[in-house]
């Protein structure tokens, strides 16, 4: 599909929940609720981790580093705490297709990669601390066939070429959105990079080398996501999340709910 006269086509707003449910199905289902209901989005995204696979017993059994943040007495039992298993998953999809809202979740390792393939969503989501793991990205190539959104965080420009072209090869790079992605929570002002968006529209959309190219943030306010949307990304991705006071590492880098809304609105 080209996308060179969709610019401007009316940007997807994703609020990434990601585990600010603190290991709550009820708690998740409000996001969920609040999403569509109160800030008017049809995108909802979480994340899907095996912590044993993903972890090394050493890291596993290391304290959590901000300790007040923590949900177990080692980083891997909190891990675990905030951890649902697939059919937890696939309960927050159906409740998703209730709410005709359209679910999603970012995959941390092989195991939920799987997982998260067999369940069917309509996007899934590829972080920037997986985005060079190429038996992940050939397995989901392979058995996935909605689209594989990616974040380039944590990237050189070397590594990009190499995962773009990875996807030519496997002929899905035409189901590839390639994200503009600082790995801070939260980004500093002066770290937003925000001309990579107009880098990598220039270089990958308007060449028809992938799908589409989005913009994940975890700056404070919403300027920045306006100003990402008339660079090109026709999709925004913000942690969301019901309360920034709540325990838990991502809630500073989050948007409230009227954050979200007033975002969807300013975009849409």
């Amino acid at each position: 599909m080209n996308n060179k006269s969709n610019k401007f086509k009316k940007p997807i707003v994703i609020a990434e929940v990601g585990c600010n449910h603190k290991g709550d199905i009820e708690i998740a289902k409000k996001f969920i609720e609040i999403a569509s209901n109160f800030c008017g989005l049809e995108y909802v995204k979480f994340q899907k981790r095996d912590p044993k696979s993903l972890l090394t017993k050493d890291e596993y059994n290391l304290p959590h580093p901000n300790p007040e943040n923590s949900y177990g007495n080692t980083y891997g039992k909190h891990r675990e705490y905030l951890e649902f298993n697939i059919d937890q998953h696939k309960m927050l999809l159906d409740f998703c297709n209730q709410k005709n809202m359209k679910y999603s979740a970012s995959v941390w390792d092989m195991i939920s990669a799987k997982e998260i393939c067999a369940l069917n969503p309509p996007f899934l989501k590829i972080g920037s601390a997986t985005n060079l793991d190429f038996p992940i990205l050939q397995y989901i190539c392979n058995n996935f066939k909605g689209k594989i959104h990616l974040s380039l965080g944590m990237t050189d420009k070397k590594e990009e070429k190499e995962i773009v072209n990875f996807f030519e090869k496997m002929n899905k790079n035409k189901d590839l959105i390639l994200y503009a992605c600082t790995s801070a929570y939260p980004v500093d002002a002066a770290d937003v990079c925000l001309m990579e968006v107009k880098r990598l529209v220039k270089e990958y959309r308007d060449n028809d080398k992938v799908y589409d190219i989005g913009f994940s943030g975890h700056h404070k306010g919403i300027a920045f996501d306006v100003a990402a949307y008339t660079l090109g990304a026709n999709y925004i991705e913000r942690h969301f999340t019901l309360d920034r006071t709540w325990k838990g590492t991502d809630h500073a880098a989050s948007l409230e709910p009227d954050g979200i809304r007033r975002l969807n609105r300013n975009l849409t």
